[in-house]
């Protein structure tokens, strides 16, 4: 369909197809704001032109270190300049970036290391003994670590391994970069968080990565030259794919390593902050700022929120203080922000407090770049759209994943029907905005960081004590949600919170650690399924 009588001589050629990429636009920044500042840290000021040099070197010396196109290159850096040239310098040289949570416990990166087979890591030198301890448990094959020294912030280099200084040297300024042949190669590895086992790697291809990139422009109503400040992580969703926005713009990055109140405060004063990205309990923190880490501005600094909707309180706290803030919701698997609570100006300006912060914190509509995202029932058709009736939110569009690597059946099934099952519960307004009402796998969101409840259960219960153990979301004031543990011991067995808790540390890392134990006898159903949602409504009061 769609196809002309006569279509003779008009096929795609160099001059009228070229397949999408994010690395475009760094290319085109480079010629178009050659002296505009792009990235901040600390001392380092980097320009385009400086910007886009050091991503050739990166990409040229990977190669000539044997990084091939379709290898990847795993990163365990903070949110530091080196974490954005790795997202244009890794695909530049063909390689595939798997920038990793620098949080996760030695077990769980030796897992990535050796199921996404990378060939070079670069490590910030605050975690290179964790790197180290990583490639000593692996089995495989261990990649190459690369140190990223940070002497201004307290990291200098061990000395035991080569620095990226060294390994940008060695590269090529000019070197030309391997543009995909195909939208659809990949470009980037994400893992989830586990929560239904074993971590499962994401793959991003191209197109998705430029199409999100360019549609955020639209939701976040951007101009020329915003200035962004990196809270999320870049290793989360590559950042929400805000790195390879800010060329298409212009913009400029401001790193920020530790993410601090007096932090954000100083980036927004100093450098003069438009635009940033974070969980609630960032806005959480900014509310509760000591008046000593506070600092006046004068803009309005737009806010993406996504996780847990923040609390109507902290919503009437923060945007007085100079926050616009839009409620925004996706997964690892679709590149991060997939929809936005567009703000309809017709119907809600006059709303205030909990009236408003009910309204800001739905889930909200697909983002331009996307198909189709609604509210279906078990038989994949659409529930009614009166706000009361729940379901499943599917995904179609651009910016959904390849699919989960080395796992077909993994793929095929999130894929059933022609679109994603976020396994996310939701309700959808009249008006079709989604609002969530549960997560399926019971999830917990703690501070933006997923935690699996099966996980954390299955460390418990290898405590001698313990005979059932349940693992449900706790409300917090700082962090959302923090991991509640309900414990029924065995007959004869005795043990404390305290004892319990050390025991989960040793296995897990710090976020997914349970911050609050009860013990006692588990609700159950007739067949001996315990009662999550009971433990939910008694976590409330602990």
């Amino acid at each position: 369909m769609g196809w002309m009588a006569d279509e003779t001589g008009l096929e795609k050629c160099a001059a009228n197809y070229v397949p999408l990429t994010p690395l475009s636009s760094l290319k085109r920044a480079a010629q178009v704001f050659p002296e505009r500042l792009a990235l901040v840290h600390g001392t380092t000021r980097l320009s385009y032109r400086a910007y886009y040099e050091r991503c050739s070197r990166l990409a040229s010396a990977l190669k000539q270190r044997g990084v091939a196109p379709g290898d990847v290159v795993a990163t365990l850096l903070p949110n530091v300049p080196e974490a954005a040239e790795a997202h244009f310098g890794v695909p530049a040289c063909g390689g595939v970036l798997n920038a990793i949570n620098i949080r996760l416990d030695v077990a769980t990166v030796a897992y990535i290391f050796e199921h996404g087979e990378a060939k070079v890591v670069l490590v910030d030198s605050a975690f290179v003994s964790l790197a180290e301890a990583v490639v000593a448990e692996m089995s495989g094959t261990p990649p190459q670590i690369i140190e990223v020294a940070a002497p201004e912030f307290g990291h200098p280099a061990s000395g035991r391994h080569p620095t990226y200084e060294q390994l940008i040297e060695e590269g090529a300024p000019d070197f030309e970069w391997i543009m995909p042949e195909d939208e659809w190669e990949s470009i980037a590895l994400n893992y989830t968080s586990g929560t239904t086992g074993k971590p499962k790697g994401v793959v991003y291809h191209h197109r998705g990565a430029y199409l999100n990139a360019m549609g955020q422009v639209l939701s976040w109503r951007m101009t020329l030259h915003p200035v962004y400040l990196t809270i999320v992580p870049l290793f989360h969703c590559n950042g929400w794919c805000h790195t390879w926005m800010m060329p298409m713009v212009g913009g400029t990055i401001v790193c920020c390593r530790d993410i601090t109140a007096k932090n954000i405060f100083d980036a927004i004063a100093d450098e003069g902050v438009t635009h940033f990205g974070g969980a609630p309990i960032v806005l959480n923190t900014l509310v509760n700022a000591p008046e000593a880490e506070r600092r006046g501005f004068e803009h309005v600094v737009e806010v993406f929120t996504a996780g847990a909707p923040p609390a109507p309180a902290t919503l009437a706290k923060i945007e007085p203080m100079g926050f616009h803030v839009t409620q925004v919701y996706g997964l690892t698997e679709v590149y991060g922000p997939a929809t936005e609570c567009l703000w309809d100006t017709t119907r809600w300006n006059d709303l205030e407090g909990t009236e408003r912060a009910a309204i800001k914190a739905r889930q909200g509509v697909p983002m331009p770049f996307m198909d189709d995202i609604t509210v279906m029932d078990e038989k994949m058709e659409q529930i009614p759209m009166d706000g009361a009736a729940d379901g499943e939110i599917m995904i179609r569009g651009n910016a959904v994943m390849k699919g989960y690597l080395k796992n077909p059946e993994a793929t095929k099934e999130a894929f059933a029907g022609g679109y994603f099952h976020s396994g996310d519960i939701a309700v959808q307004h009249p008006d079709s905005y989604v609002q969530i009402t549960d997560r399926a796998k019971d999830i917990i969101i703690s501070g933006g960081e997923n935690i699996s409840s099966v996980e954390v259960e299955g460390v418990l219960m290898h405590h001698p004590a313990v005979s059932l153990a349940a693992v449900v979301a706790k409300p917090d004031e700082k962090w959302g949600e923090v991991p509640c543990a309900f414990i029924e011991l065995l007959d004869g067995q005795s043990a404390d919170e305290a004892e319990i808790i050390a025991f989960a540390r040793k296995e897990l890392a710090g976020f997914k650690t349970p911050k609050k134990v009860v013990f006692g006898e588990l609700p159950k159903t007739s067949t001996g399924k315990i009662q999550k949602f009971a433990l939910r409504e008694a976590a409330k009061n602990f």
